[in-house]
């Protein structure tokens, strides 16, 4: 983890970048600067909504073969405890106790393997989620980045600073902010209700089952 220093650094490295790269483009050229809040965005992009609402369905099924799994297994373990005790029963002869002894074993090693089969699902499904929920954020981030480009480029902007990194600037006049323009031509047309919470932004969703 970086230290408080190194951190500050950093940000005074990345805020001189900025005014060099600015300075730059004015010694050859008018620079118009544009800012554009990406999160905002994101989060506001209705398509955004839409994969977080698959997301979560993808993690509920999941979740649902997970406990019927569980709880075969805990059948399975309430059977060996059963048997074991049918075994032990001095009422029944011995070669039925005998039976029902191996009986146990055979269920010892199938509960065995399904404790391992369920850790297997467990760990696939978490890697599954993961891999889903970055395609579609690297998928949407694209998107939106075409859009900031498109908006920018009609605007006359020749420079475009994601404005989510606060503590890169000193000030930011609103007649350079992009961000809502971007976000009305992203949500046109959008076949949802923007209205309706949909149970936080896609960006904070967890991929844990």
């Amino acid at each position: 983890m970086l230290s408080f220093a190194a951190m500050k650094n950093l940000r005074l490295t990345l805020l001189t970048v900025l005014l060099l790269v600015a300075t730059a483009l004015s010694a050859t050229a008018q620079t118009k600067v544009a800012t554009v809040d990406m999160k905002k965005i994101f989060n506001g992009y209705w398509k955004t909504r839409q994969a977080t609402a698959a997301l979560e369905n993808r993690k509920l099924e999941l979740r649902k073969e997970m406990k019927d799994m569980a709880d075969g297994l805990d059948k399975a373990e309430t059977d060996y405890k059963q048997l074991l005790d049918q075994a032990n029963d001095q009422a029944i002869s011995a070669d039925e106790r005998d039976r029902r002894q191996q009986a146990a074993a055979s269920k010892a090693k199938e509960i065995g393997s399904s404790k391992v089969t369920l850790e297997q699902f467990q760990r696939q499904a978490e890697a599954q989620l993961a891999d889903q929920s970055q395609r579609m954020s690297g998928n949407l981030v694209v998107e939106i980045q075409k859009a900031v480009a498109d908006r920018a480029k009609a605007g006359g902007f020749n420079l475009v600073i994601n404005s989510a990194n606060t503590e890169a600037f000193i000030y930011v006049g609103p007649e350079a902010d992009i961000t809502d323009g971007v976000l009305t031509e992203l949500n046109a047309g959008a076949p949802i209700d923007l209205t309706k919470p949909t149970g936080g932004p896609a960006s904070n969703i967890s991929t844990n089952l």
